[in-house]
């Protein structure tokens, strides 16, 4: 004996990639195993009751992005019930979407009725037209007589003037927005009727059935619970971040963008986002090795040369003022204002994967658009700090050293929007972040540092030192903190790289006193006191054979 079980979707875990839908069900209302109906829009109750009789359980209408061998089955009930098998069957369909029809044509009856009382106005309005039409017409000779006869004043007249003229006015206006309003619903109208026949129109349509052999020990009631995997649905985190200067404090807004179109809705369903696998505009520039060579003759044409190296825009919210008069009303107002609480996730771990249990009711239709839910929110303590490449750009970057609770979630990879006191700087890129981990946030342009660069000396030595020709180039950096507050400034240079062994470079003085790093990189870490300036002095040579012509020196 078979019985088909309809069911519901009661919960779903979204992977970065697919999905793991849980499913419960009941008997049917309809017994003929013969014919598969669609699954009724009622919520039904979750107990089978079986008779001991029955040796198959059908489960009809499951998406076809389902992945067969995903699926599991298990029940509880009164009555022990062994669950000797599982197969599914690809069905296709013909028959039509009776509910969406039924729904169609009740928007298309209520459309055109509405319609129907727009015309009945407009035929209104053109009996009172005619009407004043009429009256014209047949007062027109009797009124020139009594206005000739002087038996009406010229207020009278002027009175009977505007009378007939905001009549006209009145009637012509409202009959135009009821013609708008006719023109707006034919619109309507003529999608919902397309609609409606592709509806009307038999399709075939794609979906598997699920039996379940099963053997009764008797009669009772039993739960039954089937749970699939299915692909074309996935979460991706964003973030929020919104830095506060004068605190030195992160808030992270921890959101999840969940895209579904698995050929199911699921509406009203436990919603559980998992972490198991189953260009930044807010960058400072980045120095790129100089490098410098011999002119070789038959290669002028192909001489390497520096590619240039792009400032990347950062996006700058203007600034807001105002003189912060409020009054007394507005004040004791807003003291009574209560702000919007947001619902979070419930985290917890297992292994390295972290699952977050959305509190609020899922409702994510399957129709590829991003729905939006928030995991969590928290504040981060940071600390900031200011980098310059005068050679490159006369402004510093505002940089936030943020670090991860030890106990905190893992933050994935995804996209951030930046909000710097309230002023929206643009978007960066999060790496995956483990708890405990620090992580750095860049935060734009900041205008709060003048930073002057200049070449001081440029001396080409006229006797040649150990048959080599020396140049000697000074520069001075000369940088003032224009805040009222103390800023840590890294300020980045460098010097020229070699490509030739005949040529030499090699830093000659610098004050503050530094070491040349890497790939020519010079770089001092500044404490400025609030309004403070410091000069920054670096001198560097380079010496070749003189007979060697060098490129790449141009500054």
């Amino acid at each position: 004996m078979r019985k088909t079980v309809e069911t519901e979707i009661i919960s779903v875990t979204v992977y970065t990639d697919q999905a793991l839908v849980t499913r419960r069900g009941a008997i049917s209302r309809r017994q003929d195993s013969e014919r598969i109906a669609p699954v009724s829009s009622a919520r039904p109750s979750r107990v089978i009751t079986l008779t001991g009789q029955e040796r198959e359980l059908k489960i009809i209408q499951l998406p076809v992005t389902m992945e067969t061998e995903s699926v599991r089955v298990s029940g509880t009930g009164e009555v022990v019930v062994h669950l000797s098998g599982v197969s599914t069957e690809r069905v296709f369909s013909t028959e039509p979407f009776a509910e969406r029809l039924s729904h169609l044509t009740r928007q298309i009856q209520q459309l055109e009725a509405e319609w129907n009382l727009l015309q009945a106005q407009i035929d209104a309005l053109a009996l009172q037209s005619k009407f004043i039409e009429g009256l014209r017409e047949k007062t027109e000779e009797p009124f020139a007589q009594s206005l000739s006869r002087k038996n009406l004043s010229l207020s009278e007249t002027l009175d009977f003037l505007n009378f007939m003229g905001s009549q006209y006015s009145e009637y012509a206006i409202a009959t135009g927005e009821c013609k708008v309003q006719q023109q707006e619903l034919d619109k309507q109208l003529q999608v919902l009727r397309q609609q409606w026949q592709q509806v009307q129109t038999p399709s075939p349509k794609e979906s598997f059935s699920l039996s379940v052999a099963i053997e009764p020990a008797g009669a009772g009631e039993f739960e039954l619970e089937v749970s699939y995997v299915v692909s074309c649905a996935r979460w991706t985190p964003l973030y929020d971040l919104r830095v506060n200067t004068s605190s030195n404090s992160i808030n992270l807004t921890y959101l999840a963008e969940v895209t579904q179109s698995t050929g199911e809705d699921w509406m009203d369903v436990s919603l559980t986002l998992s972490t198991a696998k189953l260009g930044l505009g807010t960058l400072p520039p980045k120095l790129e090795p100089w490098y410098i060579d011999i002119l070789r003759p038959p290669e002028v044409l192909r001489m390497r040369r520096v590619a240039p190296i792009q400032t990347p825009s950062v996006a700058m919210a203007p600034s807001a003022s105002g003189d912060g008069s409020t009054t007394l009303e507005t004040e004791q107002l807003e003291e009574n204002l209560v702000s919007a609480q947001t619902l979070i996730a419930e985290v917890s771990r297992e292994g390295s994967a972290v699952t977050f249990e959305v509190k609020s009711s899922g409702n994510i239709p399957s129709d590829g658009a991003p729905h939006k839910t928030t995991i969590f929110n928290d504040d981060f303590p940071c600390s900031f700090e200011y980098v310059a490449i005068p050679r490159l750009i006369s402004f510093a970057y505002l940089q936030a050293n943020v670090k991860n609770s030890s106990n905190g979630v893992t933050l994935l990879p995804g996209k951030a929007n930046i909000f710097r006191d309230n002023a929206f700087v643009g978007t960066t890129q999060l790496e995956n972040v483990a708890p405990g981990q620090e992580f750095k946030l860049n935060l734009g342009i900041d205008e709060g540092f003048k930073i002057e660069r200049d070449l001081v000396e440029r001396q080409v030595d006229k006797k040649l030192i150990g048959n080599n020709r020396r140049i000697t180039y000074s520069y001075r950096i000369v940088i003032t903190n224009l805040q009222n507050q103390e800023a840590n400034l890294k300020v980045i240079e460098q010097l020229p790289i070699s490509r030739n062994e005949q040529i030499k470079v090699r830093l000659n003085r610098s004050n503050p006193q530094i070491q040349l790093g890497e790939m020519g990189i010079l770089e001092w870490s500044l404490v400025l006191p609030p309004e403070a300036k410091r000069d920054i002095y670096y001198q560097f040579v380079v010496e070749y054979p003189p007979e060697l012509t060098v490129v790449g020196l141009d500054f």
